[in-house]
């Protein structure tokens, strides 16, 4: 989700659109992956990477960082429920599992972890249902 909000336009959109009504976490290690991985990306397709880590770094002011000190008595938990997809992905499910909340994802490896899953083009429909319960 954090380079979906960097490389495209919708993910941003709603950030900013939700900001200050639904409270966006992602852990430290995602952020440390895509600070990685951006500059990558950009420079297969010519694009210079300082830009791009700027908004990385914007989107930090929107997106809470969850440490590792916080998620990782679920490290366990969450490498079971990953293994034989993308166990390296653990402190994303983790961290939702320490926050008791749902994660936003394209990614596949997910779907069936035992967390709710909303992709980009659903999750509108949980962050307006959470924005009215957190209003009431």
């Amino acid at each position: 989700m954090l380079i979906r909000a960097v490389l495209g336009h919708r993910v941003l959109t709603l950030l900013r659109q939700y900001a200050g009504r639904i409270e966006f976490w992602a852990p430290d290690a995602a952020f440390a992956e895509a600070r990685e991985h951006l500059p990558t990306i950009l420079a297969a397709r010519g694009i210079a990477a300082a830009p791009a880590l700027e908004l990385l770094g914007l989107v930090s002011r929107v997106v809470q960082i969850v440490e590792a000190e916080a998620y990782s008595q679920f490290e366990e938990i969450a490498r079971a429920r990953l293994k034989q997809r993308d166990e390296d992905d653990w402190p994303v499910l983790a961290a939702a599992l320490t926050l008791g909340c749902p994660i936003w994802t394209e990614d596949t490896d997910f779907f069936g972890c035992g967390v709710a899953t909303w992709t980009t083009d659903r999750i509108e429909l949980y962050l307006v249902a959470s924005g009215e319960s957190q209003e009431g």
